[in-house]
């Protein structure tokens, strides 16, 4: 019985911990810049290119900022007043589980048993937890004057993984214009 709640217990926190559906967002801008005049943007390519990820990651991602930078007033045009870029990061994270009090295949509690000596056993379980940046370039100065970071953890499932980057891509923008958070 104490191994079947064990597991249970054991399984609960891995899903808590690997289900956070949480974006930590950050920004960064030029406070020189004048963000009321950019009303105008294109994809910058040869940014867009170096980002090491899959191209369908990468279309899901432009659509993701298409799509909230329309939602702001932009439009897209082939004379933008900003260019936009991409860059990504990942990193695998191993979490391990320390179950201290020996409930384990043959233990009944505090690392004893007549049959087996336990003294506790561990969980271990990986995740990905991906860094996206959104990078907003003045297109006549050739300068970055807005920088938005995300900063979560990555859906391994297709049919959660064009939902996932939406969010990652809501979240950042929504520090975009500076100043106008909500």
């Amino acid at each position: 019985m104490n191994k079947i709640v064990t597991t249970i217990t054991m399984v609960l926190l891995l899903a808590v911990a690997t289900s956070c559906s949480s974006v930590q967002v950050a920004a960064d801008y030029d406070k020189n810049a004048n963000f009321n005049t950019y009303k105008t943007f294109a994809f910058f390519k040869t940014g867009i290119d170096k980002a090491e990820i899959s191209d369908l990651d990468k279309r899901r991602i432009l659509r993701a900022i298409e799509s909230e930078l329309m939602a702001k007033g932009f439009t897209k045009s082939e004379n933008p007043d900003l260019l936009v870029s991409i860059f990504t990061k990942s990193r695998d994270k191993v979490n391990v589980y320390n179950n201290a009090y020996g409930y384990g295949p043959y233990g009944y509690g505090w690392g004893w048993s007549p049959y087996y000596w336990n003294s506790g056993y561990n969980s271990v379980s990986t995740s990905t937890e991906g860094t996206l940046y959104v990078d907003l370039i003045d297109a006549n100065k050739k300068e970055l004057v807005w920088q938005g970071m995300g900063v979560g953890y990555l859906s391994q499932r297709m049919d959660k993984k064009e939902e996932r980057i939406k969010e990652f891509v809501a979240k950042i923008m929504e520090k975009y214009p500076p100043g106008a958070q909500k």
